[in-house]
């Protein structure tokens, strides 16, 4: 929602809730002077402090409305993040992410939790770490990308993404699944930005990939969710630590603004499907942000049946090709 200042944080929240949304954003004078505008991201039931696709969708719709940046070279968002560096590449927007919010490993009782919510042996988890950007991710490794297809949570009650390598010689490198409460129920996402990003930062920095890389998501869910991982498109400052050998940060990348669909009543959709054998349902489709047509969970896009490919970029990433 564009020129939001007359709302004040209630408003918001019931505006986000009304709509059922997975993501709303209000977009205000930015309060940083470096900054050009500031949004505030909305879920149905919260706010969060930064979102990938919801950062995307915000830069292009201020700059469909007349936005006109200080450096015609940089967009520069702020948001409960703090400020987040946006650019124009020959294919769309491209992020560069804030640092982790909470960051290293998971508490081994915690990990005993998220096992028997994951409905496996804790033995089966092979590392365990938050990758918290936002939306609070906690990333589990599993051994291989069967074990992670073979999954069949319970509810759960914690943002979980779970990882595992493909054989080597495949086409993807990886695995990925992500599951989160809504309602007492567990929900799978079929593509999640947020999520990639965090994990290949995990996975590169503790030697588990290499770029260029592509992680598949959704292939329970009958989806095709690819997300290659490359090398940065540009240097940012900060970003890299480099006496720790730690990677560059992942950040999830820019695509045009798809065809909208009406969304149907309370955000359900036709093609919403349980998750099998869990005691939860899974919404197995994407959601699309109000301002721009960022992807989601809740909403539709116009692709065919088959998810664009959704490039996640060491340093920066490029937009969909």
């Amino acid at each position: 929602m564009l020129e939001a200042d007359g709302l004040d944080t209630d408003a918001m929240q019931r505006f986000a809730h009304w709509t059922n949304l997975s993501e709303t954003t209000f977009l205000l004078p930015a309060q940083d002077p470096s900054a050009d505008y500031r949004p505030r991201i909305f879920t149905p039931v919260s706010e969060l402090p930064f979102a990938g696709h919801p950062t995307l969708g915000s830069c292009h719709a201020w700059l469909q409305a007349g936005g006109a940046p200080r450096d015609p070279d940089m967009i520069v968002q702020e948001c409960g993040a703090g400020l987040v560096q946006i650019r124009r590449t020959d294919t769309g927007l491209a992020f560069a992410a804030p640092p982790l919010l909470r960051s290293g490993p998971v508490e081994l009782d915690l990990i005993a939790r998220v096992a028997g919510m994951l409905t496996i042996d804790p033995g089966d988890v092979v590392d365990s770490q938050w990758v918290d950007n936002g939306p609070g991710w906690l990333g589990v490794l599993m051994d291989s990308a069967e074990a992670v297809l073979a999954l069949r949570p319970g509810v759960v009650d914690l943002d979980i993404g779970v990882v595992g390598p493909h054989p080597a010689g495949s086409p993807e490198a990886f695995e990925v699944r992500a599951f989160f409460p809504v309602d007492g129920m567990t929900v799978e996402d079929p593509v999640t930005g947020s999520l990639n990003a965090a994990l290949a930062g995990w996975l590169t920095s503790t030697g588990r990939a290499t770029t260029p890389y592509t992680a598949r998501q959704g292939t329970v869910l009958g989806r095709l969710g690819q997300v290659p991982v490359a090398e940065p498109l540009w240097d940012i400052p900060g970003r890299v630590d480099r006496t720790s050998g730690c990677g560059r940060s992942p950040f999830p990348s820019g695509m045009p603004a798809p065809t909208r669909r009406a969304v149907p009543d309370q955000g359900r959709d036709d093609r919403t499907r349980a998750l099998p054998g869990s005691s939860g349902a899974t919404r197995a489709d994407l959601r699309l942000a109000r301002t721009s047509g960022a992807m989601g969970r809740l909403g539709r896009w116009s692709t065919g049946g088959v998810l664009p490919r959704h490039p996640v970029v060491l340093g920066a990433v490029a937009s969909v090709r």
